[in-house]
């Protein structure tokens, strides 16, 4: 998911050939729902809007199982974390 412009997203997903959607968060409202926006920018920086990295898994039914967000860029899950997380149920 992006807040980039739309024509930006469509740009990179037909360069990338990604083979998924690409969505857009308009106005950032998912990104402030699901309580991943990056706080240290405020309206009018450039960097407004811009959330933390990170990973939402979501159910087919729209419930989030799992949200991976770390405030730096350079710390990710490793594919383990994200696997035993949705299997501790």
């Amino acid at each position: 998911m992006t807040y980039d412009d739309r024509a930006i997203a469509a740009a990179f997903h037909a360069t990338n050939n990604l083979g998924y959607p690409l969505l857009h968060d308009e106005g950032i409202k998912h990104f402030e729902a699901y309580g991943v926006k990056n706080e240290d920018y405020k309206p009018g920086d450039s960097g407004y809007g811009i959330p933390h990295p990170g990973i939402l898994v979501v159910s087919p039914d729209g419930i989030v199982r799992a949200k991976f967000a770390d405030p730096g860029f350079r710390q990710r899950p490793s594919f383990e974390e994200i696997y035993n997380a949705l299997t501790a149920e």
